[in-house]
Protein backbone atom coordinates (compact mmCIF):
# COMPACT_ATOMS: atom_id res chain seq x y z
CA UNK A 1 0.00 0.00 0.00
CA UNK A 2 1.09 3.53 -1.01
CA UNK A 3 0.71 5.83 2.00
CA UNK A 4 -1.01 9.26 0.50
CA UNK A 5 0.79 12.55 0.54
CA UNK A 6 0.19 14.96 2.29
CA UNK A 7 0.36 18.86 1.07
CA UNK A 8 2.23 21.05 3.39
CA UNK A 9 4.31 24.10 3.14
CA UNK A 10 7.28 22.19 1.48
CA UNK A 11 5.45 20.94 -1.02
CA UNK A 12 3.15 23.57 -1.94
CA UNK A 13 6.55 26.18 -2.28
CA UNK A 14 7.53 23.63 -4.71
CA UNK A 15 4.38 23.76 -6.73
CA UNK A 16 4.51 27.69 -6.36
CA UNK A 17 8.17 27.99 -7.28
CA UNK A 18 7.64 25.61 -10.12
CA UNK A 19 4.11 27.62 -11.70
CA UNK A 20 5.11 31.19 -10.74
CA UNK A 21 6.58 33.58 -13.30
CA UNK A 22 7.99 35.37 -10.30
CA UNK A 23 7.81 35.00 -6.65
CA UNK A 24 7.92 37.72 -5.43
CA UNK A 25 7.68 37.07 -1.47
CA UNK A 26 7.88 33.49 -0.14
CA UNK A 27 7.69 32.42 3.53
CA UNK A 28 7.04 29.72 5.19
CA UNK A 29 3.00 29.96 5.54
CA UNK A 30 2.76 33.15 2.97
CA UNK A 31 3.74 33.39 -1.28
CA UNK A 32 3.21 36.14 -3.32
CA UNK A 33 3.64 35.45 -6.58
CA UNK A 34 3.01 36.22 -10.37
CA UNK A 35 1.14 34.20 -12.47
CA UNK A 36 -0.67 34.76 -15.71
CA UNK A 37 0.00 38.46 -15.15
CA UNK A 38 -1.40 38.36 -11.96
CA UNK A 39 -0.43 38.74 -8.56
CA UNK A 40 -1.38 35.87 -6.96
CA UNK A 41 -1.47 35.41 -2.46
CA UNK A 42 -1.37 31.73 -0.81
CA UNK A 43 -1.78 31.84 2.56
CA UNK A 44 -1.54 28.92 5.02
CA UNK A 45 -2.15 27.55 8.81
CA UNK A 46 -1.19 24.00 8.75
CA UNK A 47 -1.94 23.90 12.65
CA UNK A 48 -5.48 24.75 11.72
CA UNK A 49 -5.43 22.59 8.18
CA UNK A 50 -6.52 25.87 5.99
CA UNK A 51 -4.92 26.88 2.66
CA UNK A 52 -5.98 30.17 1.14
CA UNK A 53 -5.47 31.70 -2.48
CA UNK A 54 -6.45 34.96 -3.91
CA UNK A 55 -5.61 37.71 -6.54
CA UNK A 56 -7.61 41.25 -6.29
CA UNK A 57 -9.84 41.88 -9.03
CA UNK A 58 -11.65 45.44 -8.35
CA UNK A 59 -11.82 48.36 -5.48
CA UNK A 60 -15.23 47.48 -3.72
CA UNK A 61 -16.08 51.64 -4.03
CA UNK A 62 -15.75 50.50 -8.20
CA UNK A 63 -18.70 48.29 -8.16
CA UNK A 64 -21.41 49.38 -9.77
CA UNK A 65 -24.81 48.74 -7.08
CA UNK A 66 -26.29 46.28 -10.00
CA UNK A 67 -23.10 44.21 -10.54
CA UNK A 68 -23.46 42.64 -6.42
CA UNK A 69 -26.38 40.15 -7.78
CA UNK A 70 -24.54 38.71 -11.17
CA UNK A 71 -21.17 38.49 -8.77
CA UNK A 72 -23.53 36.16 -6.46
CA UNK A 73 -25.07 34.75 -9.38
CA UNK A 74 -21.28 34.12 -10.77
CA UNK A 75 -20.60 32.19 -7.71
CA UNK A 76 -23.53 29.73 -7.65
CA UNK A 77 -22.89 28.44 -11.16
CA UNK A 78 -19.81 30.33 -12.60
CA UNK A 79 -16.90 30.69 -10.67
CA UNK A 80 -17.01 27.02 -10.04
CA UNK A 81 -14.78 25.84 -7.04
CA UNK A 82 -12.88 29.65 -6.95
CA UNK A 83 -15.14 32.49 -5.49
CA UNK A 84 -15.50 36.51 -5.68
CA UNK A 85 -15.27 37.57 -2.22
CA UNK A 86 -14.41 41.01 -0.34
CA UNK A 87 -11.90 41.86 2.37
CA UNK A 88 -10.18 44.85 3.24
CA UNK A 89 -12.50 47.28 0.80
CA UNK A 90 -11.22 44.84 -2.00
CA UNK A 91 -13.36 42.44 -3.95
CA UNK A 92 -11.11 39.35 -4.66
CA UNK A 93 -11.04 36.28 -6.34
CA UNK A 94 -10.11 33.32 -4.33
CA UNK A 95 -10.19 29.56 -3.50
CA UNK A 96 -10.07 27.93 -0.49
CA UNK A 97 -9.35 24.46 0.67
CA UNK A 98 -8.47 21.89 3.81
CA UNK A 99 -4.25 21.78 3.35
CA UNK A 100 -3.49 18.14 4.18
CA UNK A 101 -6.13 17.14 1.49
CA UNK A 102 -5.19 19.10 -1.16
CA UNK A 103 -3.62 17.48 -4.37
CA UNK A 104 -1.02 19.05 -6.61
CA UNK A 105 -3.90 18.96 -9.18
CA UNK A 106 -6.57 20.54 -7.53
CA UNK A 107 -3.73 23.64 -6.42
CA UNK A 108 -3.28 23.93 -10.11
CA UNK A 109 -6.72 23.92 -11.10
CA UNK A 110 -7.16 26.27 -8.23
CA UNK A 111 -4.62 28.90 -9.16
CA UNK A 112 -6.11 28.32 -12.35
CA UNK A 113 -9.46 29.10 -11.77
CA UNK A 114 -8.57 32.21 -9.18
CA UNK A 115 -6.68 34.30 -11.94
CA UNK A 116 -9.49 33.34 -14.89
CA UNK A 117 -12.11 34.65 -12.16
CA UNK A 118 -10.52 37.68 -11.94
CA UNK A 119 -9.99 38.32 -15.51
CA UNK A 120 -13.09 37.25 -16.44
CA UNK A 121 -14.67 39.87 -13.80
CA UNK A 122 -17.17 42.66 -16.23
CA UNK A 123 -17.55 39.64 -18.58
CA UNK A 124 -18.67 36.09 -18.02
CA UNK A 125 -17.58 36.00 -14.66
CA UNK A 126 -16.85 32.48 -15.21
CA UNK A 127 -13.79 30.61 -13.89
CA UNK A 128 -13.14 28.52 -16.50
CA UNK A 129 -14.97 27.36 -19.93
CA UNK A 130 -17.89 25.25 -17.63
CA UNK A 131 -20.83 26.18 -15.63
CA UNK A 132 -22.37 24.07 -13.45
CA UNK A 133 -25.56 22.41 -14.19
CA UNK A 134 -25.18 24.11 -17.92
Amino acid sequence: MIAPSYMNNGRLQALIEKSATVVVENQPGFWKFQFADSLVFVITDQSHNRMRMMTPVAEVETIPPDRWRVLMAANFDRALDARYCINDETLWSAFIHPLEQLNDGQFLSGLDQVVTLAKNYGTTFSSGGLIFGG
